[in-house]
């Protein structure tokens, strides 16, 4: 696989530089320099990829290979294979963030989109626990976004988000963000993402959660803190959301 290469336009083209790391299995290579062309954008998301044998031989590599580093990639959520249709990149829709990235959902089993409102949007120097979240350097800046969720009318997440603002440049200037961040980070910058880090723990809702989530100064709330990935596995989010739990639960599945 020496020499294999960065896409260009149609995401076949060799290039010198996208030599695969050695030692390590081929499949897994492969899977590396594909992932890599979707951060760079040359399949960007909704689009079809090339077919296994196209890819094979841009690659210099066995079908099989090719089919391999795909199904990995699959299992990673990264693409999508449709019977009949081909291979597409995996699109950040509302369907899927909500499967794969909320996971609040009703004691009735009820699973829905929330509703967001934007509280504030600022540019500012990132703080020690952003710079070690997203790898920043000190007087890096970050993005911060305010928000509360809403399942049925009911605000039941507060949210403060951070960015870096290197990867949203003019973010903060956006007026009216969609409820669904993931998207927009996908569809203008070509920031997708494609995991996501949790870390759970129940606390007392201080004056400004409760105010927030409509409840008494103190109540039990779940918080929860998520560190967010793109496809090359850089940090690009991170994530402090409150959430009350009189009437939902967390809902986590394990494979």
């Amino acid at each position: 696989m020496n020499g294999v290469g960065k896409a260009g336009a149609t995401g076949l083209e060799p290039a010198a530089t996208e030599t695969p790391p050695g030692f390590r299995p081929l499949y897994k290579q492969v899977r590396d320099i594909l992932t890599r062309r979707l951060a760079e954008g040359v399949w960007p998301p909704g689009a079809m990829l090339p077919s296994e044998q196209e890819l094979a031989a841009s690659l210099a590599v066995s079908q099989g290979t090719v089919r391999k580093a795909l199904d990995a990639m699959a299992a990673e959520n990264l693409i999508v294979r449709r019977q009949g249709r081909g291979t597409f990149v995996a699109q950040q829709d509302d369907e899927r963030v909500l499967f794969h990235f909320f996971r609040l959902t009703g004691d009735d089993g009820s699973h829905v989109f929330p509703e967001s409102e934007v509280e504030s949007v600022r540019l500012e120097k990132a703080g020690r626990d952003e710079i070690d979240r997203l790898a920043l350097a000190s007087g890096d800046r970050v993005v911060r976004i305010q928000r509360t969720r809403s399942l049925g009318g009911r605000p039941v997440v507060a949210e403060r988000l951070s960015l870096p603002a290197a990867r949203f440049p003019g973010l903060e200037k956006r007026q009216d963000l969609p409820n669904n961040l993931y998207g927009l980070f996908a569809h203008d910058y070509g920031v997708s993402i494609a995991r996501a880090s949790e870390r759970l723990k129940a606390v007392a809702a201080d004056a400004e959660a409760a105010a927030r989530l409509q409840l008494a100064e103190g109540t039990p709330v779940l918080a929860i803190e998520r560190t967010a990935f793109s496809v090359i596995g850089d940090p690009v989010e991170w994530r402090m959301s409150l959430c009350a739990t009189d009437g939902f639960h967390y809902d986590s599945e394990m494979r």
